[in-house]
C-alpha cells in the first residue's frame, strides 16, 4: 500500500456556473456551516447591490483603480464580464494555499479558465479543484435571474443567453453539482472539498 503524503499546500475551491444559479447563495451557507473555509474576496467595478458590503462581499473600486491593479500584476486572473471588471487578488490566494488553508472562490466561467491557465505551474499541481454549478432547467435559472430584480429587461435577456452559452464548457470542471435544493448542494460541494483535501498527492 503506497504510503499517504501530506498535502504540502492548501487547496483552493473554485465555484463557478452562469450567473443566477445561486454562487453566491451557496458560498455564504458554505461559509456559516464551516468556518474553517476562507473566502477569497474579489474586486470588482460594478455598482454594489443592496446589502453588499465592502470587503465582504467585494472590494469596490473604480475602473481606474482596477486598471492600475492589473498594471501592478496584482491578480491571479481578471476578466470584463457585462461591461464590468472582475478580479482575484493573487496575494491571498498564495499566502492561504502556503499555510495550507482551504481558500473558497466565486468566479464566473472566463475567471474560473484563466485560473486553471495560472496555476499551471508545477509547483500548483494539485492546489485546485473546480465545480461547476448548474440550475435544475434553464427555465429555473430564468425565473432565479428574473427574481432578483437587479437589471433591465434588456440586460436579463442578455444574462440569460450568456448563461446558456456557459453551461456549454461544465464537461471541462471537475465536479458537476446541480443546485436544485439550497441544503443539498452545499452538502455536495462540501463532501467534495472533504474528498480531495484527503487526496494522497504523488506529485
Amino acid at each position: 500500500m503506497p504510503k499517504r503524503q501530506k498535502r504540502k499546500r492548501g487547496l483552493l475551491v473554485i465555484l463557478s456556473g452562469p450567473s443566477g444559479v445561486g454562487k453566491s447563495t451557496i458560498v455564504k451557507r458554505l461559509l456559516k456551516t464551516n468556518p474553517r473555509l476562507k473566502l477569497s474576496v474579489s474586486c470588482t467595478t460594478r455598482p454594489r447591490r443592496p446589502g453588499e458590503k465592502h470587503g465582504k462581499d467585494y472590494f469596490f473600486v473604480s475602473k481606474d483603480e482596477f486598471s492600475s491593479k492589473v498594471e501592478n500584476g496584482e491578480f491571479l486572473e481578471w476578466a470584463e464580464v457585462h461591461s464590468q471588471y472582475y478580479g482575484t487578488p493573487k496575494k491571498f490566494i498564495d499566502e492561504a494555499l502556503q499555510n495550507k488553508k482551504t481558500v473558497l472562490l466565486e468566479v464566473d466561467v472566463q475567471g474560473a479558465a484563466a485560473i486553471k491557465e495560472a496555476l499551471r505551474p508545477s509547483y500548483l499541481k494539485g492546489s485546485a479543484v473546480f465545480i461547476f454549478l448548474i440550475p435544475p432547467s434553464v427555465d429555473i435559472l430564468a425565473f432565479r435571474l428574473k427574481r432578483r430584480k437587479t437589471e433591465s429587461m434588456e440586460l436579463l435577456n442578455y444574462r440569460l443567453r450568456a448563461a446558456i452559452a456557459e453551461l456549454q464548457v461544465m464537461e471541462k470542471y471537475d465536479y458537476i453539482v446541480v443546485n436544485d435544493k439550497l441544503e443539498n448542494a452545499a452538502k455536495k460541494i462540501m463532501a467534495i472539498i472533504n474528498v480531495e483535501k484527503e487526496r494522497v498527492l504523488l506529485n
